[in-house]
């Protein structure tokens, strides 16, 4: 089993830096962070509890400076998306930036992808919301054209492009496993069709019955066996602090635990960490 944490890496909470020496120091594995490039003030919907937005959420660092600062102080720790915002990125730009991740770190990246939550920033980059599942998949299927051909093209309806070069490539073949995230059929259909790598969002009810984590993973083995699909790991996301859960995802067949760290200042951080590495070291 692997552990790590997803975090939002903020300019108020513990610097990349800091945070990805911490992070390999006491033996986890990953580093995911999550990504917003701003959060419209007015929603369609009121949030919940009619309460403002997270202050985490609109704070960012941008995920590829983040996590540059983190590869160039560690030597073994993977630095993923947790996620990236496909649907708010350039195809063709966000292909460069991993690879490049990919490359300065030594073949450490892991993209993680997602298609946003937050209808109106999506609209602000020229994204339907509607769309946005079909526009992801075309997005990532063209960028794993990029990371692998020479002279690569792509024609979709979203997506479409004759051939170009595009370099670094990445040193990860035949590229950085592409994590897809979300619980929903459709998001496990979508991780079956393109992904390399499951982020599953763990709930509490997955602890027993029918929703039991073990079955469901047993489940998507079985699918992707059918779908001639090579071993795709499974991502629990989102996991309490807690030892019950934690030998339940274990026990389950999980293959990474990621923990959600708090946006907190570097002290109490790091006293976060120490807790949470009691549960595995």
């Amino acid at each position: 089993m692997k552990f790590g944490v997803s975090a939002l890496v903020t300019d108020e909470g513990i610097g990349p830096a800091s945070l990805g020496r911490a992070l390999e120091e006491r033996g986890f594995e990953s580093l995911f962070v999550g990504e917003h490039t701003h959060i419209p003030v007015k929603r369609e919907t009121p949030w919940p509890g009619g309460g403002e937005p997270m202050r985490e959420l609109y704070r960012t660092i941008d995920p590829f400076v983040a996590l540059t600062a983190a590869a160039v102080v560690t030597e073994r720790l993977l630095l993923g998306g947790g996620v990236f915002q496909v649907t708010q990125r350039d195809p063709l730009t966000l292909a460069k930036e991993i690879a490049s991740l990919d490359l300065i770190s030594g073949g450490r990246a892991v993209a993680g992808v997602g298609a946003g939550w937050n209808r109106e920033e999506i609209r602000n980059h020229g994204t339907e919301p509607r769309t946005r599942m079909a526009l992801m998949r075309e997005r990532v299927l063209a960028m794993k054209a990029l990371w692998t051909e020479e002279q690569a093209e792509f024609h979709g309806e979203f997506v479409s492009f004759d051939p170009v070069y595009s370099w670094p490539k990445p040193v990860q073949r035949p590229h950085p496993p592409v994590m897809v995230g979300g619980n929903h059929p459709a998001a496990v259909e979508r991780v079956l069709d393109y992904g390399d790598d499951w982020g599953l969002i763990w709930l509490p009810m997955m602890m027993e019955g029918e929703a039991a984590l073990g079955p469901v993973i047993a489940d998507f083995r079985r699918r992707a066996e059918e779908r001639g699909r090579d071993y795709i790991p499974v991502t629990a996301y989102q996991v309490p602090p807690d030892k019950a859960v934690v030998a339940s995802i274990v026990e389950a067949g999980a293959d990474r635990i990621l923990f959600t760290l708090p946006t907190v200042p570097e002290d109490d951080t790091l006293r976060s960490l120490d807790a949470l590495a009691a549960l595995f070291v």
